[in-house]
């Protein structure tokens, strides 16, 4: 079966993550959020990917490659061009990346699934198939109820008691709102749809190719199915995801490395005497990183590899990226750790009175004086 991942995005909204790293690629315990998506999809057979790529698609396609460690097939359509030697990304919009692939080699022949590059689900793909079918729809959109407070941040969908949709809310108030169905980024399209998109176009499905569908009067369904979905549209989302993946919310996302002690997990060759480190876990920790003692520590938090926290150094709830340093002076919670940066949940800098961020940096920097010769 056919599916599209849709990954062209600058992914503005989880900046500065993204300067460095197309969204799909940002790392949940450890892996690109986008691994989690194509794992997900060869389980439910769909073993022939498309994937339209241009902010930094290199970084994209040399991870995946051809798909083969995952037993599917991944095929990749940029989006941009070349100028000077570099490569500029133009992306199309979700719908005229569709209609690119379409155009191109006529890839989409029967029933496919398009899902977005940077969420986390573990939604039953096969039997949401069934029911597109069952329901003789040209298109389905996988919809969940949301509470109420929280209609405002999604698209909401309107639909009658059978789930034909009958219209769509974007990010309506909580006095307007006609619906708690928001629209999860998961659809199911029959070949037929593609039609509906103009020719070398920036196009996007929510807002430009729904409203077609609709005035075209195709068979449109709603299909809501209970699953946990875990946006990381904003850089708080991410920081949420991994606090949700690391309590273990998400099935098939386990723990990586060895379960050193209750609830603290570990990559190989990590330097640290846990009877001299306070630690409360859920709490994974890197390969080849180093932490003294009398630190302290509260879960989750992911430590990644090569990271250092110096004595004394206080850790809580908080994601640290590889070969961040940590020193004694440190009190890092609910924040996130990046070469030279530590930003909030909201990607806001962590207040520095004396403006030297020097209790934060490159663990490479320093020499390890263990290593040291007289």
């Amino acid at each position: 079966m056919k599916a599209m991942i849709l990954a062209a995005g600058k992914g503005t909204r989880v900046r500065p993550l993204t300067h460095v790293m197309p969204k799909p690629m940002i790392p949940v315990l450890g892996k690109p959020v986008m691994e989690y998506l194509v794992e997900h999809l060869a389980r439910h057979g769909f073993d022939q990917i498309m994937v339209n790529i241009s902010h930094l698609a290199h970084s994209i396609e040399g991870y995946f490659g051809d798909g083969r460690r995952w037993d599917v097939e991944i095929g990749y359509s940029f989006e941009g061009c070349l100028e000077g030697g570099e490569t500029v990304a133009e992306p199309l919009g979700s719908a005229g990346g569709i209609k690119r692939i379409q155009e191109f080699g006529s890839f989409f022949d029967d029933t496919f699934l398009v899902v977005c590059g940077d969420a986390l689900i573990d939604l039953d793909l096969s039997a949401v198939l069934r029911k597109h079918w069952q329901s003789g729809a040209a298109a389905s959109i996988v919809v969940r109820e949301v509470p109420r407070e929280r209609v405002s941040s999604y698209g909401v969908v309107v639909c009658d008691d059978a789930g034909r949709i009958q219209s769509f809310q974007e990010k309506p108030s909580t006095e307007e709102a006609l619906s708690q169905l928001a629209n999860t980024g998961i659809y199911i399209f029959e070949p037929a749809i593609i039609n509906l998109i103009p020719h070398a176009t920036e196009f996007d499905i929510a807002s430009e190719l729904f409203p077609l569908i609709l005035e075209q009067d195709f068979a449109f369904h709603a299909i809501e199915a209970p699953f946990n979905w875990i946006d990381i549209g904003h850089l708080s989302d991410y920081w949420e995801a991994n606090q949700q993946l690391m309590r273990g919310k998400l099935r098939g996302a386990g723990m990586p490395g060895t379960e050193v002690r209750p609830g603290i997990w570990t990559g190989l060759n990590v330097s640290v005497d846990w009877d001299e480190v306070r630690a409360e876990g859920p709490i994974y920790v890197g390969s080849a990183s180093r932490i003294e003692p009398d630190c302290e520590i509260f879960g989750p938090t992911w430590i990644g590899h090569g990271c250092h926290l110096e004595r004394g150094a206080r850790i809580s709830r908080s994601i640290l990226f590889d070969y961040s340093r940590i020193s004694s002076r440190s009190r890092v919670t609910e924040s996130l750790v990046f070469g030279r940066n530590c930003v909030d949940q909201a990607g806001n800098p962590l207040p520095d009175l004396d403006g030297t961020l020097d209790w934060v940096g490159d663990a490479r920097d320093f020499l390890d004086p263990s290593a040291a010769t007289g």
